[in-house]
């Protein structure tokens, strides 16, 4: 894992970004912000998992699908079975030593 600071590649509205190996934030302050880059990291995990590229699959797919049962991008993106497992977990900062291969299933 490598954390950059870079704000042009973080979408407005975000801080940090998970694209496998690296964490990417919008403020070099953020490195210090540990439920962020505990968020990111479950990322990580997760894209792990899936080889990488079919995380990023699944993710459109799902935003996409979310997108239309929703009809709110914002709501759309919090109801990713990704981001629900990385948000509900990220202030366990000792999630990733416990969590179960393909955790993310269970926000299905």
């Amino acid at each position: 894992m490598f954390i950059l600071v870079n704000r042009f590649l973080i979408r407005k509205g975000f801080t940090g970004i998970a694209l496998f190996p690296f964490i990417i934030l919008r403020h070099k302050s953020l490195k210090e912000n540990k439920v962020l880059i505990n968020h990111e990291k479950i990322h990580l995990r997760q894209q792990l998992e899936l080889l990488i590229v079919f995380f990023y699959f699944w993710y459109a797919i799902e935003f996409l699908v979310r997108l239309l049962q929703y009809k709110n991008k914002n709501r759309a993106y919090r109801n990713i079975s990704f981001e629900r497992e990385a948000y509900t977990n990220e202030k366990n900062l000792n999630y990733l030593k416990k969590r179960s291969l393909f955790g993310f299933l269970r926000f299905f």
